[in-house]
C-alpha cells in the first residue's frame, strides 16, 4: 500500500510547493509572502520525511528537524523585522 500512496503524496506536495511559490512571488503584501515562505518550509519538511520513508533511511528525519528549526528561526527574524524594522535590539 505504501508504494501506491507515496507517489500520490509526492505529487500533491509538488503541487502545494508550486502554489506556495506562486504566492511567494505574487503576494499582495509582505505578511502574505512571509506566510508563503512558512508554507514552503513546512512542505519541504514533509517532502524530506516522505523521501526518508521512500528510501528507508532515518537520516532524512534528522534533516527534517534541522529544516524545521531553521525555518522557525527565519520566520521569527522576518516577523521581528516586519514589526520593528530591526532584528537585533
Amino acid at each position: 500500500m505504501l508504494e501506491t500512496v507515496l507517489p500520490i503524496a509526492f505529487a500533491m506536495l509538488g503541487i502545494s510547493i508550486l502554489l506556495a511559490f506562486i504566492r511567494l512571488l505574487k503576494g499582495p503584501d509582505l505578511p502574505d509572502r512571509i506566510l508563503a515562505l512558512d508554507t514552503l518550509y513546512i512542505n519541504a519538511i514533509a517532502l524530506v520525511v516522505l523521501l526518508g520513508l521512500h528510501l528507508g533511511s532515518a537520516l532524512y528525519f534528522e534533516a527534517a528537524l534541522l529544516i524545521a528549526v531553521m525555518g522557525f528561526v527565519g520566520t521569527i527574524a522576518l516577523s521581528k523585522y516586519l514589526l520593528r524594522g530591526d532584528i537585533m535590539e
